[in-house]
């Protein structure tokens, strides 16, 4: 099944870091995020993406033309001018770098695609955003239905330290509390080909009009997360994460350890 990442915005929340490079190319641990999201289904055997390019879309590019050299230890003969890559290992993945233009909103990148992913079901998710989710589960969970479309329902993490009371005195502090207000778009999606019909041909945020059509037409599912999510829109999240990873504790990743 192929996976396909939104990768072309222009990550305006996240100036600091996108001013040079697009959003998905910003590192946490050493590597993009990017790398992170497709590390996430691969570890459950999922090695296909097709990346919809726009911002910046070359830097994204020349990452996985030189995949190997930026990520092992090279030998470069400088005399005979030949370069060794040495390899720790494989990495599994075909990727189809695909540009879908400067200004495209999201579901008209989606719809641009639609030649590359065929008359197959297909998953769908983000460049920002990372998750402890069970791809296995997802997927089982949207084969149970038969419907059109399974989002990831989350509860997205607050802004603000939480109090606990008794009285005046404050018996707890949670710093980055779960809310319970309800749940939100987690960004990770299972989807079959007819989906493509709800975009129709205008240039549209996914998010909006194609969404509330598979909703008003009862085939958009939701799977209630409860676990660890985390988008990286700001840089206070950019921060949060590289503690997360520097700590050897990445939530996102399947034992929650990190790779080398």
């Amino acid at each position: 099944m192929k996976t396909v990442i939104l990768a072309g915005g222009f990550g305006t929340r996240l100036s600091e870091k996108t001013q040079d490079i697009p959003k998905p190319m910003v590192e946490i641990g050493g590597r993009p995020i990017l790398h992170h999201i497709m590390q996430i289904y691969s570890d459950y055997g999922h090695n296909e993406f097709v990346i919809a390019l726009g911002y910046k879309a070359e830097i994204v590019r020349e990452y996985f033309l030189h995949f190997y050299s930026l990520n092992n230890n090279l030998t470069v003969d400088l005399s005979s001018g030949q370069t060794i890559v040495h390899h720790k290992e494989q990495t599994p993945w075909k990727v189809h770098l695909v540009d879908t233009g400067l200004m495209t909103q999201t579901a008209g990148r989606l719809k641009k695609l639609q030649s590359w992913i065929g008359h197959e079901r297909f998953m769908m998710t983000y460049g920002d955003g990372v998750a402890g989710i069970d791809i296995d589960h997802l997927i089982a969970f949207h084969e149970s239905h038969g419907k059109l479309a399974t989002v990831l329902a989350v509860r997205p993490p607050s802004r603000f330290g939480e109090l606990h009371f008794d009285g005046d005195l404050v018996t707890q502090f949670k710093e980055k509390p779960i809310t319970e207000a309800g749940f939100v778009n987690g960004g990770f999606f299972v989807l079959e080909p007819e989906v493509f019909g709800f975009i129709g041909e205008e240039d549209v945020m996914w998010e909006q009009t194609p969404l509330q059509r598979l909703a008003a037409a009862g085939e958009l599912m939701g799977l209630r997360h409860e676990g660890f999510w985390q988008p990286m829109d700001t840089l206070r999240d950019c921060r949060l994460l590289q503690n997360l990873w520097e700590s050897g504790e990445a939530p996102w990743t399947m034992k929650g350890k990190v790779y080398s």
